[in-house]
């Protein structure tokens, strides 16, 4: 990203707002990389100049959060830390109506968080060389789960 792209006046050109809900494919539990998955069903992001990408998780048992693009250990290895933290079948969790993994699940969610604000520079993510976008499923048997997400910012005039 060049030095100049930051300072770039944000009074030019034409300020939009967009928002669309987008559907992920099920995922098993665990940490999952997404990036690719969004941006193909993003293409309005082409329209922006510069601005924002908020992308919202709606649910209370799944996460989003930037980290690690590159090495699938990583994910496994976050996975593996949260549940030696944050562990199943403990006496102490009153929250088990939906099964053992329910209150781990939304511990988790509220832990890794349930949005991520990205920049956006010439229709793309500004997103470092090793940085992507993951989905943590916290439940066994999650199902789709979706996202709403806003685009604000300048357009090509």
């Amino acid at each position: 990203m060049a030095d100049g792209l930051l300072s770039a006046p944000l009074n030019e050109g034409l300020m939009m707002w967009f928002q669309k809900q987008v559907q992920l494919r099920p995922y098993h539990r665990g940490f999952h990389l997404v990036t690719t998955e969004i941006t193909e069903k993003l293409p309005e992001l082409k329209n922006y100049k510069t601005g924002l990408c908020h992308i919202f998780l709606p649910h209370t048992s799944a996460s989003l959060t930037l980290n690690e693009n590159a090495d699938p250990n990583v994910r496994h290895d976050m996975e593996a830390f949260s549940n030696h933290y944050i562990p199943e079948n403990e006496e102490y969790f009153l929250h088990v109506i939906e099964g053992s993994d329910d209150m781990p699940a939304h511990i988790k969610s509220s832990l890794f968080g349930a949005d991520v604000m990205i920049p956006i520079a010439d229709g793309w993510l500004v997103l470092a060389i090793w940085q992507g976008i993951w989905l943590g499923e916290h439940r066994d048997c999650g199902g789709s789960r979706h996202l709403i997400i806003t685009l604000q910012g300048e357009g090509y005039t």
